[in-house]
């Protein structure tokens, strides 16, 4: 299994050592895309606006945007990827060096899911889904995967009267620590939502996440596990998706941070969402990019070296001119952060009582089309 060296991200810099790492590390914009949006079915409120696609036929077309910056694609098992077309990804990735990153277990759309997953109480259903996710992370051992994502988008309440929450979290906790002892040595990546497509999903926000984590890790018993835990490896991580964290009403810049404090963020999923709302998986930026520019310099600052995962929900565009739209937004983004002056910006931070209002002024500068129509910059102290 391809684990990733997650440990520097918790390394703690001082003023001098963070400005060097700012001057000399720079993100690698490795980009990845979910399979199940390139020809998206109807939804609650309308019919498909796209024909449907073979799975060839999607993966023809993510091969052909790798020359914008797509390294990879991600699926679900088994309705995406499964023991029918394994080596239909493993062709292209031979041919086209086009990865399939991660395989998610489904564990949210089956009828026999209705009451959830790892957490469902019902003995038999819980059972199904501990030997679904076993299969998904034996394939992702498989295909030498960083890591496997597992979204519980299924498990969670409407009704919180009642409810036995220990019971709720103790049954997913322990049995996604029996799958991962089955097949030791896989990573996860777990990605919380505050809601949909349950009223209240099991793991809302950011710092559930991080706690769900650490509980996970607190049941392993495998040897192999509990060898990589006791080298400072995290086996349970975070995938945080924008739209998600932004749903919540979470700062994404912070959440970033609160992952990388831990040495536990091994994935993203961009796209950009208005506060609360519903989940609209718009293209990168169209909606609060200072939000995305100021977590990208949150992920440099603290040296994040996965993937750019895109997760969007294109039903009124070209899926291609979603993807590029979004890779292209990111590459902008980046290339602003790192044309900053970073020696000031930490200046500004470390003497807040000094310089008031330069970032501010620098920001608006950087991403002005010309600069020399505003206002000279302020002196600096």
């Amino acid at each position: 299994m391809s684990l990733m060296d997650l440990r520097g991200q918790a390394k703690r810099r001082s003023p001098d050592e963070l400005l060097q790492h700012l001057k000399t590390f720079n993100l690698d914009l490795k980009f990845t895309a979910g399979v199940w949006f390139f020809a998206p079915s109807g939804g609650r409120w309308h019919e498909r606006y796209v024909p449907p696609m073979t799975m060839e036929e999607i993966l023809e077309k993510a091969a052909g945007l790798m020359k914008y910056g797509l390294v990879g694609v991600e699926g679900h098992y088994p309705n995406e990827v499964n023991e029918d077309n394994l080596d239909l990804f493993k062709t292209y990735e031979k041919q086209a060096g086009l990865k399939l990153v991660t395989v998610v277990p489904n564990l949210f759309y089956d009828a026999q899911f209705e009451f959830g997953s790892l957490s469902s109480p019902i003995e038999k259903v819980r059972k199904a889904a501990i030997e679904r996710t076993k299969t998904t992370l034996q394939i992702n051992k498989e295909l030498d995967t960083p890591f496997a994502i597992v979204w519980p988008g299924g498990d969670g309440y409407e009704n919180p009267f009642g409810l036995d929450f220990y019971a709720m979290w103790d049954r997913f906790e322990e049995g996604l620590a029996e799958a991962m002892d089955a097949v030791p040595g896989v990573r996860i990546a777990i990605e919380p939502k505050p809601y949909e497509p349950r009223g209240v999903n099991i793991w809302r926000h950011t710092p559930n996440g991080i706690l769900m984590a650490q509980n996970v890790e607190k049941r392993l018993k495998s040897d192999e596990n509990k060898r990589l835990l006791a080298e400072g490896h995290a086996m349970v991580t975070l995938n945080p998706e924008v739209g998600h964290v932004l749903m919540g009403y979470e700062d994404l810049p912070y959440a970033f941070a609160s992952i990388m404090r831990e040495g536990r963020l091994a994935h993203t999923h961009w796209n950009s969402q208005p506060l609360g709302n519903y989940d609209q998986d718009l293209d990168v930026g169209v909606v609060s990019p200072e939000q995305a520019e100021a977590a990208l310099y949150t992920l440099k600052m603290y040296g994040y070296t996965g993937y750019f995962g895109l997760d969007l929900a294109p039903e009124r565009l070209p899926v291609e001119r979603a993807l590029i739209n979004s890779m292209d937004a990111l590459k902008a983004m980046n290339d602003r952060i790192n044309s900053l002056d970073h020696e000031k910006i930490l200046a500004c931070i470390n003497n807040p009582e000094k310089n008031r209002g330069y970032i501010e002024a620098m920001l608006i500068r950087a991403r002005a089309k010309d600069p020399s129509k505003l206002s000279p910059m302020p002196d600096f102290e």
